[in-house]
């Protein structure tokens, strides 16, 4: 599965995590990047996501199906959540990737128009919109 990258976009494509790795996994870590089979800790761990999201991806494709979420990079601009007040609905955001919202949309904008936020991975938004959109968060 190839990584999503939004088109000429001045925003990180990659979302930092940490993660603790006993002594002995993380020796042989390194000895595999000792031995060039990997560029760096990094690049096996990521290989190893990868691979792992490969041998699930008749499990996450149905969950997609089936909770209706859009797959990859959804942005919100303010057209859009216009367009919804002016139509007098309410958005129920369903991603799997990542979601942004523009910088311009303010956070009075966002809380008349975003009923619910599901949110799996990572999502860019102002503060302000992000504190006032907090309670529309979903699990």
């Amino acid at each position: 599965m190839p990584a999503l990258r939004p088109a000429a976009s001045a925003k990180p494509v990659d979302e930092k995590i940490t993660i603790n790795v006993g002594f002995v996994d993380l020796g042989q870590i390194d000895l595999l990047v000792q031995e060039g089979f990997y560029a760096n800790r990094s690049d096996l761990i990521r290989t190893a996501i990868r691979n792992q999201i490969a041998s699930h991806a008749e499990a996450v494709r149905q969950v997609v199906s089936r909770r209706t979420l859009v797959l990859g990079i959804h942005h919100l601009t303010v057209a859009e959540l216009e367009a919804a007040k002016a139509r007098g609905q309410t958005l129920d955001v369903r991603v799997l990737g990542l979601l942004t919202i523009a910088p311009d949309v303010m956070p009075e904008l966002a809380r008349e128009t975003v009923n619910s936020l599901v949110v799996l991975g990572a999502w860019h938004a102002s503060a302000a919109v992000k504190a006032a959109l907090a309670d529309r968060m979903k699990p």
